[in-house]
C-alpha cells in the first residue's frame, strides 16, 4: 500500500493556510448538507504532500470514515493510465502512433462515416482515411458515447447496446467488435468527440502485447511504481476499504447506486473506466508524470514522451470548445486542448476557473479529479463517489486551490 501523509509545512511548500482552510470549509459544507458522503483532496508541491484531508464518509449507513487508505472507482482517470500503457508500447517500437488502428484490429478495416438516415439503415460514406492509434488517444476518431444522445450514431450505439459502452455479457474483445460495426460521426482527425476509443486502446494493448489488459497493466506500470491497491478488482482484504458508490437525487441530496462489479475479476477490462485506487497509489502516478516518466528510481517512460503525452494535440493548436462536436462546445472547455488522454490547458484567460498554462489532467465521473500544473510544480487530486446531476465541484476546486499559491 503506497502510505499518503502529508509531508511538507504548507507555508514552506508556498500555500497559503488561511486559503487551505477555505477549501477544506467548502467541501466540508458539501457533505455536511448531504451533497457529498466524504471527500479526499491531497495538494503537493515538488513532490511533497502540503494539504491532505479526510473528511465525511466512505459509507454514510455504516458509519465509516474516509481515510488515506480508502478505495475509489476513478472511472476516466483510468484513461491516462491506458495512454502510458499505449506510450510504453511505442517506446519499445511494437505500437506506433499512426499505425492504422486496422492493422491491429482488422475489424476497423475501411471504416464508414454516417451521413444521414438514422435507424436500422443508415446511409454511410468511406471515411477519408483510416483511425490512427493518436486519433484514440485524442478522441478525435469519430467513435462517441450512447448516452450522448446529441447525433444519430448515438442512437444506433444504444440500439446495439452501448448506452454505458458496455453491453452485457461480452468481454472486451466482443465489445471492441461491437464498436467497430457502429459507423463513424465524422473523419478521423476532424473532430474532438470524447468516446469508447479508450477502450479500443486496451484491445490494441492486448493484442499487441499478447497480455490480458489487467496482467499488462499490473506488470508494466502499477508493480513498478508501487500500486499495489490499483487495479480492475479488489480482493477480500481489500473490501472493508471500498467507497459507497452514491448518486445526486433529483432533491439535490445522494442516495446510493449501483457500481460496476469490482469484488472478483470483471468480464470486460475496461481501459475508460475500469480502475478502483487508493490517493496514495494515483499520487505516485502523478508523480511520474510530475517527474518527466521517472519515480524513485523506477523509469516508464521518456521524459520526452511524458511531454508528448501532455501537450495539445489537436490539429491547428485547436481548443476543445471550437473543434469539438456540438456537445462539448460548452464554457466548461474553453481554454482546454487536449492531449492523450489528458486535457491541457492552452488559453488560461478563457478557462472557467483560474489555472495555469500547461496545466494537465483529467477527472471520473463519480466526481473524481487530478491535475499536474507544471508551472507551479503543483499536483492535486480530489476524490469522493457521487455520480452527479447538477453538482460541479470541479471549478470551485481549481479556483480555491489557485487562490492558495502564493508563488
Amino acid at each position: 500500500m503506497a502510505e499518503l501523509r502529508q509531508d511538507a509545512d504548507p507555508g514552506e511548500a508556498g500555500l497559503d493556510p488561511k486559503a487551505l482552510n477555505r477549501l477544506d470549509q467548502h467541501f466540508a459544507r458539501l457533505v455536511d448538507e448531504g451533497r457529498l458522503p466524504g471527500h479526499l483532496v491531497c495538494v503537493a508541491r515538488g513532490g511533497r504532500v502540503a494539504h491532505l484531508t479526510a473528511y465525511g464518509h466512505r459509507d454514510r449507513a455504516a458509519g465509516l470514515p474516509v481515510g488515506t487508505d480508502t478505495l475509489w472507482r476513478i472511472y476516466s482517470m483510468t484513461k491516462p493510465v491506458t495512454a502510458v500503457a499505449v506510450l510504453l508500447l511505442v517506446e519499445e517500437g511494437r505500437l506506433s502512433l499512426d499505425d492504422p488502428l486496422e492493422r491491429h484490429l482488422p475489424a476497423f478495416t475501411q471504416p464508414r462515416v454516417h451521413t444521414g438516415h438514422s435507424g436500422a439503415d443508415p446511409r454511410t460514406r468511406p471515411a477519408d482515411g483510416p483511425v490512427l492509434i493518436r486519433h484514440l488517444l485524442t478522441h478525435t476518431a469519430g467513435l462517441t458515447f450512447g448516452f450522448y444522445r446529441s447525433h444519430p450514431v448515438d442512437a444506433l450505439y444504444r440500439e446495439a447496446g452501448l448506452e454505458y459502452s458496455v453491453p452485457p455479457g461480452k468481454d472486451l474483445a466482443e465489445t471492441v467488435e461491437v464498436y467497430a460495426g457502429m459507423p463513424l460521426q465524422f473523419d478521423p482527425g476532424t473532430q474532438w468527440n470524447y468516446s469508447v476509443a479508450s477502450n479500443v486502446l486496451g484491445r490494441v494493448i492486448e493484442v499487441v502485447s499478447g497480455r490480458p489488459l489487467d496482467e499488462f497493466f499490473a506488470e508494466r506500470i502499477l508493480r513498478p511504481l508501487g500500486m499495489t491497491d490499483t487495479g480492475f478488482h479488489i480482493g477480500d482484504e481489500q473490501a472493508c476499504r471500498l467507497a459507497e458508490l452514491y448518486g445526486e437525487t433529483e432533491a439535490g441530496g445522494i442516495a446510493p447506486t449501483p457500481g460496476p462489479p469490482v469484488r472478483g475479476r470483471p468480464l470486460l477490462l475496461s481501459g475508460s473506466g475500469g480502475l478502483v485506487a487508493s490517493a496514495g497509489d494515483f499520487h505516485r502516478f502523478m508523480e511520474m508524470l510530475r517527474r518527466g516518466g521517472e519515480l524513485d528510481g523506477t523509469r516508464l517512460l521518456s521524459p520526452g514522451t511524458v511531454a508528448l503525452m501532455t501537450r495539445n494535440q489537436l490539429p491547428d493548436a485547436a481548443q476543445l470548445d471550437s473543434f469539438g462536436a456540438p456537445v462539448h462546445q460548452g464554457r466548461s472547455n474553453a481554454g482546454l486542448g487536449f492531449g492523450f488522454n489528458v486535457s491541457v490547458v492552452v488559453d488560461p484567460a478563457r478557462t472557467p476557473a483560474p489555472t495555469s498554462p500547461g496545466t494537465y489532467g483529467w477527472t471520473g465521473v463519480a466526481t473524481t479529479a487530478f491535475w499536474v500544473a507544471p508551472a507551479h510544480d503543483l499536483t492535486v487530486q480530489f476524490m469522493t463517489q457521487v455520480r452527479p446531476k447538477n453538482l460541479k465541484v470541479f471549478p470551485d476546486l481549481r479556483r480555491l486551490v489557485h487562490g492558495a499559491l502564493l508563488d
